[in-house]
């Protein structure tokens, strides 16, 4: 079994890896770089927080930003990525990726074909972003059960939600040398206690990025060779104008949104994918209610979302996805009758289409529907709160074939996943909680799954679905201990995932079209993990230094044949300096990650490498502008590294390294 970037890995001090690995175990699960802004699993806003979530906003989001929302949450807690290139990468969470994590926009579905492939891009960019909340485990349900992993929520303010006064802007421009990166993106609101308009837009161009090896280049027909990943480039820009009505208890408001990428997928010298989506949304609540009902909300969407595969610029295989969302969510007041519980009750109701066109289609024209029924309650305690939850859907997934490829099975099949959730949290001391989640979760196989039946040039594999497969059901628990003391925090989270029925892509000895077969089958499998993370302040007067630390681990294993399950990220340790005085920030980390040999038969082990990353802001103030200046060097070292996350690592080795070191600067001004 080859092992990846072993001969270049460079040396790792183990006294500091060890202590850091300690100190880490007793340390908190949201650190200094996440803020405590967290809504997405937290419906009735209460100050307590029972699951394990985590947000990024504000400058923490400026320097950490990446040209994909994976690589932008990559080394949070209990948080890996998929990392297909720099151009297309989702969020893994605690070992689980695709059609388990459910990527919302404002909380209602991002509609897109990213779980359908790897090289596929989550149409979303950070420029354009205020906030991203991440919710791991068992709360995640009220999102359904493809959100068995976790939640991702991008937020912005495209529908303003509260009246605003006068103008108001911000306006962004960065550089960087690992990708050439050039990038602009600007907004500005405006409105009184009636109305108010949001209009945003943002340009990204990014060239080939620098690696720490030479590798091969076949763009021409001619192979040369450089320090780059071939084929990485990309080209990205969007915008968005909304607009909300306002009175004394509610809004409505209403958005469209365009997104279009053109990158490369990396896998191949001569592929690139023509991307492009355009979503509308209409959004109100109503507050203030008289009665039982404290308020409610309601959100629609319509997605069309669609991108061509270029080969040689040559148009080829075209993917194709529209859909529909509405969500409803109504509150309640504590009802007493009820021992005083209060909660929210909701229905949601989504329906898409597919296609895919072109001899590279491995999935067939599908619609999907589904409608559930969900319901989130919470009992506030003299001890802590009790968190209970469930949902009920209902899921019709139908292959219409496809009328220019006869491998296609044509077929329907419905589903009824139940999913059930509880948590409480246990207040010890002011200072100390102990929190406790547990969820039983069924989750519908999505289109592909059951009828795939085609080559996917993205896994090397030619990919068979199974119309006979069940609902994928797992059971999970996790249990956290948090202590928060002034500006110093820790936490540690351990988590277990018991899957009855795991639906994934099982390697097999047959061949077709000159690539190997695998097949969607379901097995017993079981995750299970630790999260960790937490803040010392080491010096406090004018100025301030914290010692930021964190550590995760992830076991997953196929309990039906034995082996360990394919792309887990390994044991990681790392630790930030974080230093403040007045407009001043900087910060220097480190995060050690350890060799992952526990891969399954035919898949690729990876070496340790370290990756040391450095920054600094300083915050200007110009009468009513207000200027925020930033600088970031990733990989300092320069250090050679893989992926084990990536199917890149596996299915084409030596081909797409992690990048190498990069300096990136810019400036962002609010008024």
């Amino acid at each position: 079994m080859p092992l990846i970037s072993q001969a270049w890995a460079r040396p790792t001090p183990i006294a500091l890896s060890v202590s850091l690995l300690l100190c880490a175990a007793t340390v908190n699960a949201q650190t200094a770089t996440v803020s405590e802004v967290v809504i997405t699993g937290n419906p009735l806003s209460s100050e307590a927080r029972v699951t394990p979530a985590s947000s990024l906003s504000g400058l923490q989001l400026l320097e950490r930003g990446q040209s994909t929302l994976g690589e932008t949450l990559n080394q949070l807690p209990g948080i890996s990525s998929t990392y297909f290139g720099p151009n297309a990468s989702r969020p893994i969470i605690r070992g689980l990726d695709g059609d388990r994590i459910r990527v919302l926009n404002n909380s209602a579905s991002s509609l897109d074909a990213s779980a359908l492939s790897y090289d596929h891009a989550v149409p979303l960019d950070v420029l354009s972003t205020e906030r991203i909340e991440v919710l791991r485990g068992p709360a995640a349900l009220q999102y359904g059960g493809s959100a068995v992993g976790g939640v991702v929520n991008v937020i912005d303010n495209r529908i303003p939600r509260e009246a605003m006064s006068g103008v108001l802007g911000k306006a962004q421009a960065q550089l960087g040398t690992g990708n050439d990166e050039r990038s602009v993106a600007g907004l500005v609101e405006t409105g009184n206690e009636r109305w108010g308009l949001h209009v945003d837009g943002f340009d990204r161009h990014t060239g080939d990025v620098r690696v720490p090896v030479s590798l091969a280049c076949d763009k021409t027909g001619e192979v040369r060779y450089a320090r780059r990943i071939c084929n990485s480039a990309s080209q990205s820009r969007g915008g968005a104008f909304g607009a909300s009505t306002f009175w004394d208890s509610g809004y409505l408001g209403a958005s469209v949104n365009t997104y279009q990428s053109d990158y490369g997928t990396v896998a191949e010298d001569r592929v690139t994918i023509g991307m492009k989506t355009t979503r509308y949304a209409l959004e109100g609540q109503v507050r203030n209610l008289p009665g039982v009902w404290e308020s409610a909300k309601a959100r629609i969407s319509h997605t069309d979302y669609q991108h061509t595969e270029f080969d040689t610029g040559n148009p080829g295989t075209v993917f194709a996805n529209s859909g529909q969302e509405l969500r409803l969510e109504a509150r309640h007041r504590a009802l007493q009758s009820w021992g005083g519980w209060r909660g929210v009750v909701g229905v949601q109701a989504e329906s898409g289409r597919f296609s895919a066109v072109g001899d590279e289609a491995f999935a067939p024209f599908s619609r999907s529907n589904s409608q559930a029924i969900f319901v989130h309650e919470e009992l506030p305690t003299v001890w802590g709160q009790v968190n209970a939850g469930a949902r009920l859907e209902s899921v019709r997934v139908e292959s219409l074939g496809n009328s220019a490829l006869a491998r296609f099975e044509i077929g329907t099949r419905q589903f009824s996943p139940f999913s059930v959730a509880a948590g409480g949290l246990f207040k010890l001391s002011p200072a100390w909680s102990l929190t406790g989640n547990a969820a039983m979760t069924q989750r519908a196989p999505k289109d592909y799954e059951l009828f795939a039946n085609g080559p996917h040039l993205a896994t090397h594999a030619w990919e068979i679905g199974s119309s006979a497969l069940g609902l994928e059901k797992s059971t999970s628990v996790d249990v956290g201990l948090d202590w928060k003391q002034g500006a110093e925090r820790m936490s540690v989270t351990a988590f277990a995932s018991q899957f009855a029925n795991f639906i994934g892509l099982m390697g097999s000895a047959q061949v077709q079209g000159g690539l190997p077969v695998q097949n969607y089958q379901g097995v017993k499998a079981r995750f299970q993990g630790l999260e960790a993370s937490g803040v010392m302040r080491l010096w406090q007067r004018a100025s301030t230094l914290d010692l930021e630390l964190r550590a995760d681990t992830v076991r997953a294993t196929n309990e039906t044949t034995g082996e360990p399950l394919p792309r887990i990220a390994p044991l990681r340790v790392g630790s930030t300096l974080a230093y403040a005085q007045g407009p001043w920030h900087a910060k220097l980390g480190m995060d050690w990650h350890a060799a992952q040999n526990q891969v399954p038969a035919g898949s690729v082990a990876t070496g340790t490498y370290t990756w040391v990353n450095a920054s600094v802001a300083y915050r200007q103030k110009l009468d009513a502008t207000a200027l925020t200046w930033f600088a970031r060097i990733d990989n300092l070292t320069d250090s050679l590294a893989y992926s084990a996350t990536s199917i890149l690592t596996s299915t084409a080795f030596g081909k797409s390294p992690l990048p190498g070191r990069s300096f990136k600067m810019g400036v962002q001004a609010s008024f």
